[in-house]
């Protein structure tokens, strides 16, 4: 049975390493490992050991604490009652609009922040 930190961990492996634009193949080349490995920390199915965990944590470029964020009975219960998905992290479509806002130059950036601001008041 999944462990529900070992779930949050592996989908927060997956987040950043999908940010970072790495696939299973190449963070696991990075830790020393196969991707299948990589693919069952990230469903949860495997409990990741500490020294791996630093070492995922090193390849992605976070600390191991950033695996952690987020993690709690009160952060679930406020994200239960969100309007908002609870797990932003498993949408692939709203990853890949985070990823292309940051790759948008700083200008142009904000701008669209703020035309997106006004389009969610206005809805």
């Amino acid at each position: 049975m999944k462990h529900p930190v070992d779930v949050h961990v592996g989908k927060r492996v997956r987040h950043r390493r999908w940010m970072v634009g790495m696939t299973q193949q190449q963070l696991a080349e990075k830790v020393g490992i196969k991707f299948q490995q990589i693919q069952k920390y990230e469903t949860g199915m495997n409990r990741v050991s500490a020294s791996r965990l630093w070492e995922i944590a090193t390849a992605l470029g976070v600390t191991v604490s950033f695996f952690f964020e987020g993690l709690g009975a009160k952060t679930e219960q406020s994200n239960a009652e969100s309007a908002h998905p609870v797990d932003l992290l498993a949408d692939k479509e709203a990853l890949e609009l985070v990823r292309s806002y940051y790759a948008i130059p700083e200008t142009q950036r904000r701008r669209l922040f703020d035309l997106a601001r006004v389009l969610s008041d206005a809805a």
